[in-house]
């Protein structure tokens, strides 16, 4: 099924945009006129073609509810006649079903556009949410929309290593590394940012954030939507704020979950030292919880026991890797994981337990390197690094990231020089930086939006979320309280979602601030 156009000539979407586009929020630089005009070109082009969906491919057979098309848009939007490039987009058409009363039929309200986050996730998957009991309300009125952003997964993907490169184990992580350590990993750093400008050319530039924003408008006109309904997850809150200020009249709603500051000044050098300095707060909640469950797991009735006892476990694994593939590296980025989503927490302490008490089984499994998702994962750490080295400055003397992370890594150890590792290549990066946009609406400008916050959020600080609603007015903030898991929107918490379902389904928002209380913790268990 193909979209209506929602044009009838590139020129009235060019004039629409343009004044859409409130004076000093556009970029700056000698492209940003073309960029404005070749966004509007874009639109409209695909605004004509529409997504021609069809079957997905499905070895599998899990996929027969979901549909399957991709949407073209320009390299360069300076360049809109250049170089295209195609995105993948996948659909759950509106059920029509109203899941509290069968005899209802529940009217269509447009198309549900999801952005999971990174930069470097793939959001194909989304639309299967619809088998939830969270999303039920939603999949009724909505079409639910996934896609592949640009350089991920099935829309020209970027990668930056060979994969032999990429799947390896064991790694070392010191908490306090040496100085040798840290020059093999600037040497590390500068042969990655060189690969990726080697396999990807002159093409590197334009992987970022506002032209993420531009493909989400290319995307909206695509699916025959006059404004867009958008859900931005984590970094997906961030190119949705870009959105919101670029094209505030083709907005129609708007929910940022897990919201990311975007000040300039955080972009991204800041906002990662602030989420490493969150992390420590994050693992010490874990280690609190798994303290208090020490009758299941047997690693220490106090969050010091429980951290003695991950140190046994590093210092174990970098004298005699479990399984040859697990080292201090593997166990680290684990729980760097559990960080993000507290439901992750009984299996690690499952895993740290049984390798204390002798059995590694259960740490390979959850922590070896897999060769069958090596692809995924180098092509997610490549648009990852491209998109946040483009996105803004980065300071390219070793010098200062030593000194800024050896201070942070005093209070903060947890994560700190992890963080460097992932960003370092920005340091050494060989392609153009983009200035970033000075994200900002005012009164009028853009309809009420919705912020979905967790106080103890790591990945994305709270002050973020505190941040962007400053800058957007009329945007509401819905706080959970005591909770830090990262992402809300659809999850266990009913308050959480009755205000994301009175959103979306009627537009209706708290007056002022609101908050929900926190999401249940998790059990504990032990596989039998």
């Amino acid at each position: 099924m193909r979209a209506a156009a929602l044009y009838t000539a590139a020129g009235s979407l060019l004039l629409t945009t343009l004044a859409a586009t409130p004076a000093g929020s556009a970029p700056a630089g000698p492209d940003a006129a073309a960029e404005l005009r070749g966004t509007a070109v874009a639109a409209a082009r695909a605004a004509t073609a529409g997504i021609d969906f069809g079957r997905c491919a499905d070895p599998q057979g899990l996929l027969k509810d979901m549909e399957c098309g991709t949407v073209t848009v320009p390299l360069d939007y300076a360049r809109p006649d250049g170089k295209q490039i195609r995105l993948a987009v996948s659909r759950v058409r509106a059920t029509h079903r109203d899941p509290h009363n069968s005899k209802r039929r529940v009217p269509r309200q447009g198309a549900l556009v999801y952005n999971p986050g990174g930069p470097g996730s793939s959001g194909l998957l989304f639309p299967l949410v619809d088998v939830l009991p969270e999303w039920k309300r939603l999949t009724a009125a909505y079409d639910l929309v996934g896609y592949d952003p640009r350089g991920v997964g099935r829309s020209a993907p970027l990668s930056c290593q060979d994969l032999k490169e990429h799947v390896k184990g064991p790694t070392a992580a010191p908490t306090y590394p040496s100085e040798s350590f840290k020059k093999e990993r600037i040497a590390q750093a500068k042969a990655y940012a060189r690969g990726c400008a080697q396999r990807s050319g002159s093409a590197l530039r334009h992987y970022h954030s506002l032209n993420n924003a531009r493909d989400l408008d290319v995307l909206r006109a695509a699916l025959g939507e006059e404004k867009l309904t958008f859900v931005g997850s984590s970094y997906g809150s961030y190119f949705g704020a870009l959105y919101a200020t670029l094209f505030p009249s083709h907005v129609r709603r708007m929910v940022f979950d897990a919201a990311v500051n975007p000040d300039p000044a955080q972009i991204w050098y800041r906002n990662n030292l602030d989420q490493s300095a969150a992390f420590e707060g994050r693992w010490a909640d874990m280690k609190e919880w798994i303290a208090r469950h020490h009758g299941v797991y047997g690693l220490g009735a106090t969050p010091r026991e429980v951290q003695r006892g991950y140190d046994t476990a590093r210092a174990r694994l970098a004298r005699n890797p479990a399984g040859g593939k697990v080292g201090p590296g593997q166990l680290q980025s684990a729980f760097l994981e559990a960080g993000y989503y507290d439901d992750h927490w009984p299996l690690r302490a499952e895993a740290l337990s049984a390798y204390l008490k002798g059995d590694p089984q259960p740490l390979i499994d959850l922590a070896a390197p897999r060769e069958e998702a090596a692809a995924e994962a180098e092509n997610s750490r490549a648009v990852y690094t491209a998109v946040e080295c483009n996105d803004g400055p980065w300071p390219t003397q070793w010098k200062v990231w030593n000194r800024d992370n050896t201070r942070l890594a005093r209070v903060a150890p947890f994560e700190t020089w992890h963080n460097v590792w992932l960003n370092l290549p920005c340091a050494y990066w060989q392609a153009p930086r983009q200035r970033p946009l000075d994200v900002r609406t005012g009164p009028g400008e853009l309809p009420p939006t919705l912020i979905l916050a967790a106080e103890r959020d790591a990945a994305a600080p709270y002050d973020g979320a505190l941040e962007l609603h400053r800058r957007l007015s009329g945007s509401v903030l819905v706080t959970e309280r005591d909770s830090g898991t990262h992402g809300m929107a659809g999850g266990p918490n009913p308050c959480v979602n009755a205000h994301l379902d009175a959103y979306l389904l009627q537009g209706r928002l708290p007056e002022r601030r609101a908050s929900c209380g926190p999401r249940p913790e998790p059990e504990p268990s032990v596989a039998g």
